[in-house]
């Protein structure tokens, strides 16, 4: 799985539409707390959880989860190629997915 986008469970996503944000947070940093830091993986859980924190007007840790996500998206240790901004984390990931 080097360098593949996270999968956000289900739970997380209905948490967040539900208006639970700060529940969603501790799932969200739950999550990133499976992967190794320093991953893809990581770094996308950092940043939505940064997102969130910023939603919930915690802006200031916030902006420092972004920074520490950013700057690992930008040159992954594990030499993956940076991601580019359009395929980095936002609000939108944290919505329900549709059913088929």
């Amino acid at each position: 799985m080097r360098g593949e986008r996270v999968s956000i469970p289900a739970k997380i996503r209905a948490a967040f539409a539900e208006g639970q944000e700060r529940h969603a947070l501790t799932l969200l940093l739950r999550e990133r707390d499976l992967h190794p830091a320093g991953s893809r993986a990581w770094a996308d859980l950092e940043r939505l959880s940064g997102l969130v924190m910023i939603h919930m007007l915690r802006e200031v840790e916030g902006t420092f989860a972004l920074e520490r996500a950013d700057t690992l998206l930008d040159a992954l240790p594990d030499g993956t190629p940076p991601v580019p901004r359009e395929d980095r984390p936002t609000l939108a990931w944290l919505e329900p997915e549709e059913a088929d």
